[in-house]
């Protein structure tokens, strides 16, 4: 071999090897939750004493949501007199007409309702609920994004975790009231249950660190203030609050059997949009706080669970590195032998796509009697987060070489059942360059493809369609969904979104 033909190899297979250890953490997080089953958090008896609890609901632009969300948080279950709600609205359009008027509306009726809009949105989210936080009243604080439709039960079954006085925050589980309106909403319902399910569930019952999800969840005020309060220095507020309060020894609690309904987004710039939030922020809060994490005396199970959960979005890079050398690398090793790259390449892929593939059988296994039928779903979910690669990518550089940018709401609009229509609906973003650089990933993995099926290389193809099929679905169907609907006004294109 060259230098140059050893250099890729060597490049290659360390990526590879990383992305292995990460892929077989996985395995741990399965482990984790089974080995500690007998640990999940018990029905408790309910309060002698209710307290004041005071529900946050921060908004911005959510004109085909708000009036759902303020008529479902109206409706909780819990003693009138001890419940006051906060609209925080930052809107710079129609919705400021439509929260105020609901807010009126349930005012008169006697709930205890306020609205508050900010001349700015300094802080943006994160802002919003510390100025809500200056004028709250209540000892405990739930918050709901505008997606959500919570339970009338929602506070008196979460509430009595608090019975514990070193319980600083309880949080409940994500329902998805639209998936399966199509393949992209299918897909984030699994991803989204596996989050919460397994990793959720498996550290918390381990006694590990985990994060409240900026939704569907009750802080006590008290764990707020003294983990410094709402920061906003990195786009996941609720990530970098979370592990704050955890470093001051506040418990979380997670809830399994309590589920929030909400939306899941249906164009798949929306989705990207959300997902390259909260890779960034993730990627903030870990410069941010991994190095107190590490320099404290935690045990070290805990550090090093949370040296994987901060640092798992470094992934996307080396998933960009290996993108680009796989097409080299199976051309330098085919023409050393066909089955040596058998021996190295395909354990270490296995290693990676296996335990992926088992950490999401695994989840629906948990919540579904037909989680057969759903595993047909897999191989998707495994492309489209290959697709997101690029994406996520950008997101970690922008975070690593502090690039600031605004906090950009995932697009809502009312979808709840198949014939909900999104096409003409305001908030549907622009995104220009990044589908085309998709598009020539998925191209140049169909050659690749080709040239494996040309020359009898059968053990790669599987893992070559894979990212084919990912970058090929998220880069075509970006560029369909934003064009789809002709005459509609698109918001522009910001610096962050090109």
């Amino acid at each position: 071999m060259t230098p140059v033909e050893t250099l890729i190899l060597v490049l290659y297979f360390f990526v590879l090897s990383i992305l292995a250890i990460y892929g077989w953490h996985r395995y741990y997080l399965v482990y984790l939750y089974t080995k500690n089953k007998d640990r999940a958090p018990q029905p408790l008896p309910e309060l002698t004493a209710w307290p004041r609890v005071t529900v946050q609901l921060p908004i911005f632009n959510e004109m085909y949501v708000a009036d759902r969300l303020i008529d479902t948080v109206c409706e909780l279950d819990y003693p009138q007199e001890l419940l006051e709600i906060q609209v925080l609205d930052d809107s710079t359009d129609e919705t400021r007409s439509i929260a105020e008027l609901a807010v009126r509306r349930y005012a008169a009726q006697g709930v205890d309702i306020k609205y508050i809009h900010r001349l700015d949105r300094t802080g943006y989210k994160a802002g919003a609920l510390e100025a809500g936080l200056k004028v709250a009243r209540g000892e405990f604080v739930g918050i709901f994004d505008a997606d959500f439709i919570p339970t009338s039960d929602f506070l008196t079954r979460l509430m009595p975790h608090f019975g514990n006085p070193k319980v600083g925050m309880v949080q409940a589980r994500w329902g998805h009231i639209n998936q399966d309106y199509s393949l992209l909403t299918k897909v984030q319902s699994i991803l989204l249950d596996a989050h919460f399910v397994l990793e959720h569930g498996g550290r918390n019952r381990s006694g590990l660190f985990f994060n409240f999800n900026g939704t569907a969840g009750i802080w006590r005020r008290e764990a707020i203030a003294d983990a410094g309060g709402w920061q906003h220095d990195t786009l996941t507020e609720d990530l970098d609050l979370s592990y704050r309060a955890q470093l001051r020894g506040w418990r979380f609690v997670f809830v399994p059997g309590l589920i929030a309904p909400a939306e899941v987004p249906v164009e798949m710039n929306a989705f990207k949009s959300q997902q390259h939030r909260w890779a960034k922020g993730s990627i903030q809060t870990c410069r941010k706080l991994l190095p107190h994490i590490l320099r404290s005396n935690l045990p070290l199970g805990v550090k090093a669970e949370a040296f994987f959960h901060l640092s798992a979005n470094f992934n996307y890079p080396l998933m960009c590195v290996l993108s680009v050398l796989m097409a080299p690398a199976m051309v330098i090793r085919y023409n050393m032998g066909w089955y040596e790259m058998l021996l190295i390449d395909v354990p270490l892929f296995f290693a990676a796509t296996a335990s992926v593939a088992n950490f999401y059988m695994v989840c629906q296994r948990e919540l579904h009697d037909d989680w057969m039928t759903r595993l047909k779903y897999l191989p998707f979910l495994m492309s489209i987060g290959i697709g997101l690669t690029v994406n996520n990518t950008k997101a970690v550089f922008e975070a690593l070489f502090d690039k600031q940018s605004e906090f950009a709401r995932t697009p809502k609009y009312h979808i709840e059942v198949s014939a909900d229509e999104w096409i003409g609906k305001k908030y549907r973003q622009t995104v220009l360059i990044q589908p085309m650089i998709e598009l020539a990933l998925g191209l140049y993995f169909t050659a690749t493809v080709f040239y494996a099926l040309a020359n009898g290389i059968y053990g790669t193809v599987p893992f070559l369609v894979l990212f084919q099929i990912g970058f090929l679905y998220t880069g075509l169907l970006s560029i369909v969904q934003q064009y789809a609907g002709n005459g509609v006004v698109l918001e522009p294109a910001t610096e962050e979104e090109l």
